[in-house]
């Protein structure tokens, strides 16, 4: 008769999911007020990108894998290397390391990357009600950027910066009231 051992490991580790909500809100807020035309591209744009939209995200779904939370892991990262791709996307013609991509070719881009959004879409439908309507305004974001490269159109694509302050605006309060709840125990804005 064979002794066996059993360990049970005991969870105590932080929510990653404000850091992550707020990487992603922090720099879709960002490169949406480029969008709507209120200042030209610039390094800020693309540190945050690396950085917060890129690199915290990647982390933030890496943490969310080892809670056994599959969706978290999923939007966090795939979004993360979203903003990984394009900051390199900007970067490597200038770095003298391939051809730009064509306005056409960003629509395609843009838009693959809002047929993933709407899967995450349709999974939130069972997460609660603010996380439904942050992850549709991220698909009607991609819709408008989409549109606004596959037709030339500077109103569709200012608009578009609007609708990404908006989501990214949502991301960011839904990071912040995660964070209040925690610090103060107690529901202070309301996220569910």
């Amino acid at each position: 008769m064979e002794n066996t051992t059993t360990f049970i490991k005991k969870d105590t580790t932080a929510n990653p999911g404000p850091l992550g909500l707020a990487g992603f809100g922090l720099t879709t807020i960002l490169l949406n007020l480029h969008n709507a035309g209120l200042f030209g591209m610039d390094t800020m744009i693309l540190a945050m990108g690396i950085f917060m939209g890129g690199l915290v995200q990647v982390y933030v779904g890496k943490m969310e894998w080892q809670k056994g939370n599959l969706f978290g892991t999923m939007a966090f990262t795939s979004y993360g290397t979203f903003w990984l791709t394009l900051v390199f996307l900007m970067m490597l013609p200038k770095l003298g390391l391939g051809e730009a991509p064509s306005a056409t070719a960003m629509g395609y881009y843009l838009s693959v990357w809002g047929v993933l959004s709407l899967g995450f879409f349709a999974a939130t439908l069972k997460l609660g009600k603010y996380i439904a309507v942050l992850f549709a305004t991220v698909v009607l974001l991609f819709a408008l950027l989409a549109i606004a490269n596959f037709t030339g159109s500077h109103f569709v694509h200012t608009m578009a910066g609007v609708e990404g302050v908006i989501c990214g605006s949502l991301a960011l309060y839904m990071s912040i009231a995660e964070l209040l709840e925690v610090v103060y125990g107690r529901k202070v804005l309301p996220i569910k």
